[in-house]
């Protein structure tokens, strides 16, 4: 569920984290017998047995070959025949990883790579950035510096051209700033731009084998990591207290992750609160987040009590997960996207927790890979129909403010037939993992 776009709200929430994963509140914890405690040398904390008990799992990660980015030109290059585009520009971000291995910050110096229609990929760069361009690039060699005092959109406008877009069609990738888009396009003026949106969510979107290994294997090590949390509960604990040991959980697998916890009343809204919680016996706890392997991104949501469930908490769970399965079984090859929605808020409707939105506010899942959310989405008014290779999030939730909520997540894949989801369903409040 949780939205890298709101980045405020995030990086809170992890500096606060941070904060609490160097000290992990202990003389709180000490008090409530909680999770950290000193170990008699010092004030060192010793960890809770079930995240101690977690393995490393950074061995088995596989990265993405050079042979498959080869494969994934190939596959782009097809599209933009497809689509009558000459050229594609790719600045700093997410598709530039994805199609070269290159990571770069998006700053006022422009950086991309430019995908022609035949042949292999230019890369522009600060010409003082030649060397560490070259370091990282899994895909092509030909790197093209600027200087200082030169306008890079220049050299973009002169790659171009040499591809035969002077006076074609270029597309840009939907993430580069505009004032970026507007100097290359005031470089080429004859030359007709487009969004790159059918190259990059085209190759993007359908998972090959090796992507869907690493998202398979981030997924399971957030499960792996949400179980040894919710072993270590404790009374009192706040929501830092608890993300904090989150953060030390994934330490100890060797991938970096982080969660959002929320706790009560606070879990009665999708994306939680900012405001004090603390951990109380039969509360609602929503742990929501994920590790990333080679780039690739787990996204899951379990939710938990410490001691014994109330019946009211017991049955809004029960429905959540009802709806999470009606809308796995729903998943198959050539189906509408917004069917799953559908499919999942019938069930919650039926319930009693409706109409349409009231409780369920927030539309069934998102699509996910190297970015958390990515194309598509399962949602009403979605006519998109599943493919096999495609992957979501799939989250029914149901809030009910200043009271708790409820939400389960796991990633569903389109497979040939039918569909996945990449861990097993948390089947009870009681054993949430099983």
């Amino acid at each position: 569920m949780r939205d890298d776009t709101l980045s405020d709200h995030r990086r809170r929430r992890f500096l606060r984290g941070s904060l609490a994963a160097g000290a992990v509140a202990l003389p709180l914890l000490g008090q409530s017998g909680g999770a950290l405690a000193a170990d008699g040398q010092g004030d060192a904390p010793t960890l809770p047995a079930s995240i101690r008990a977690l393995q490393p799992v950074a061995q088995r990660v596989v990265p993405i070959s050079v042979d498959e980015r080869v494969q994934r030109l190939a596959r782009a290059q097809a599209l933009m025949d497809q689509q009558r585009i000459d050229a594609v520009f790719i600045g700093a971000g997410t598709s530039l990883a994805y199609f070269t291995g290159m990571h770069w910050w998006n700053s006022e110096r422009l950086t991309g790579v430019i995908l022609p229609r035949t042949g292999e990929p230019v890369y522009v760069t600060p010409a003082f950035e030649r060397s560490r361009t070259l370091e990282q690039i899994k895909l092509g060699s030909d790197v093209r510096g600027w200087q200082e005092d030169e306008d890079p959109y220049a050299l973009v406008a002169q790659v171009l051209r040499g591809f035969g877009a002077a006076s074609g069609t270029v597309g840009i990738e939907e993430t580069v700033p505009f004032f970026r888009s507007r100097g290359i396009m005031n470089a080429l003026p004859h030359a007709t731009f487009v969004d790159a949106w059918p190259v990059t969510a085209g190759c993007r979107r359908i998972k090959s084998a090796a992507e869907l290994a690493l998202m398979r294997l981030a997924n399971q090590t957030t499960l792996a990591v949400y179980e040894a949390v919710w072993k270590a509960l404790a009374p009192g604990m706040t929501e830092d207290d608890i993300a904090a040991l989150v953060t030390l959980a994934y330490a100890r697998t060797g991938l970096r992750g982080s969660a959002d916890v929320n706790i009560g009343p606070a879990a009665a809204s999708p994306h939680g609160s900012d405001a004090p919680q603390r951990l109380t016996e039969g509360t609602p706890v929503i742990f929501d987040g994920g590790c990333r392997a080679d780039g690739y991104t787990s996204d899951m949501t379990r939710t938990v009590v410490l001691g014994k469930a109330g019946d009211d908490v017991r049955r809004v769970f029960d429905v959540v997960l009802k709806a999470q399965t009606s809308a796995l079984r729903a998943a198959r090859p050539g189906v509408a996207m917004e069917a799953l929605d559908a499919a999942a808020r019938r069930r919650i409707v039926d319930a009693g927790y409706g109409p349409d939105y009231t409780y369920f506010s927030h539309r069934l899942g998102h699509g996910i890979g190297m970015d958390m959310h990515e194309w598509d989405y399962l949602v009403r008014g979605n006519t998109r129909l599943l493919e096999p290779g495609m992957t979501f999030s799939n989250e029914p939730g149901i809030y009910l403010p200043g009271r708790f909520g409820v939400r389960l997540e796991d990633i569903l894949h389109i497979t040939a037939d039918g569909a996945e989801l990449l861990t097993p369903q948390s089947p009870s409040i009681d054993q949430p993992f099983g």
